[in-house]
């Protein structure tokens, strides 16, 4: 049975609204309004303390009332964006660049902090962005290469599910950052299979992948194994602490055990090819019931409730056969 280690007890949707996961018998509640999907009862109750997660840059302005970013911050390839500053350019709407001028000088924050990405720090260039080293260095530096875990994980039959990736069904996973760009890498499921690799054969930035195709491969001893790649796009960064310590893989997956940064020319269409949270519980516990049946075959039958699988799969279990698994659950 799967379960959850949930860091952030509050989760936020929207303006004036927060969700929590609830139980059959609280459908009939009538302080929240209760729905199922993927067979998960979640509710959804009015709050007038709930904050906007998100928010976009011209609602902090106070430029517009409400409006919440869905394209990642990425302002340069958001069509809301370049639809505002069309208007701006026309002299019928105000920058959101003027309208924090405006402001007292304690309350001109910079953008990131606006965006809740950062913890308040004032602009010292007059929302000149361009001409900031901070700002250069925040999508640049501190945005690429600094690891973050996941929210909330499920923990199913010794399997760590996050909630808040997307996956694809070769096993590996896709997490969109802040500015557009997806982080990527091997899901807990592979790596536990296969076991730790000795080395991962990975391209260098500039390298273009293809949704589907082989991006990079990893080895064990003798066995090598192809990974396909979940979306399209430019390699703008590759996880050096990987190259040069492979078992960060395995014990960090989701964390600083990530391999590549990706841009994309169309992060929206590239993420919807792949599985959301509420798909992809439904495809690992399939991958794990085929995983259950292919040990029974070499090993004997396993406990009634299926029980929890162990670090090193193939390792423990050499009999499954290198080439097999990585045919079935790598899909090369």
């Amino acid at each position: 049975m799967a379960h959850k280690v949930e860091k952030n007890g509050r989760n936020q949707t929207g303006y004036g609204s927060s969700y929590r996961k609830g139980q059959q018998h609280d459908l009939g509640k009538r302080d929240a309004i209760g729905a199922v999907l993927g067979g998960q009862v979640w509710l959804v109750k009015p709050d007038r303390k709930a904050e906007l997660s998100h928010p976009c840059l011209w609602m902090q302005a106070g430029v517009v009332k409400f409006k919440r970013c869905n394209n990642f911050y990425d302002c340069t390839r958001c069509k809301y964006d370049q639809g505002m500053q069309a208007q701006v350019a026309k002299g019928r709407q105000i920058s959101w660049q003027a309208a924090m001028k405006r402001k007292p000088a304690l309350e001109r924050l910079c953008r990131h902090s606006l965006t809740q990405r950062i913890a308040e720090r004032r602009c010292a260039y007059d929302y000149e962005c361009a001409h900031c080293d901070f700002d250069q260095f925040f999508e640049d530096v501190w945005n690429v290469k600094t690891r973050t875990v996941p929210a909330e994980v499920e923990h199913i039959k010794g399997f760590d599910f996050p909630m808040d990736h997307y996956f694809h069904n070769g096993h590996t996973w896709a997490r969109v950052e802040s500015g557009g760009n997806i982080r990527i890498g091997l899901d807990d499921f592979s790596l536990k299979l296969l076991g730790s690799a000795d080395s991962f054969d990975l391209p260098l930035m500039g390298k273009e992948l293809d949704s589907g195709r082989v991006g990079w491969g990893l080895k064990r001893g003798n066995n090598q194994a192809d990974v396909l790649a979940p979306v399209d796009g430019v390699i703008v960064e590759v996880n050096s602490g990987v190259r040069e310590n492979p078992q960060l893989a395995s014990r960090e997956p989701y964390g600083g055990g990530w391999l590549f940064l990706v841009r994309t020319p169309d992060v929206k269409k590239s993420m919807q090819q792949l599985m959301t949270h509420a798909a992809g519980l439904e495809w690992i516990n399939r991958e794990i019931g085929k995983l259950e049946d292919m040990i029974e075959t070499v090993a004997g039958p396993l406990a009634a409730d299926g029980g929890v699988l162990q670090q090193d799969i193939y390792g423990n279990l050499p009999a499954l056969g290198w080439t097999r698994l990585t045919e079935t659950f790598l899909k090369t």
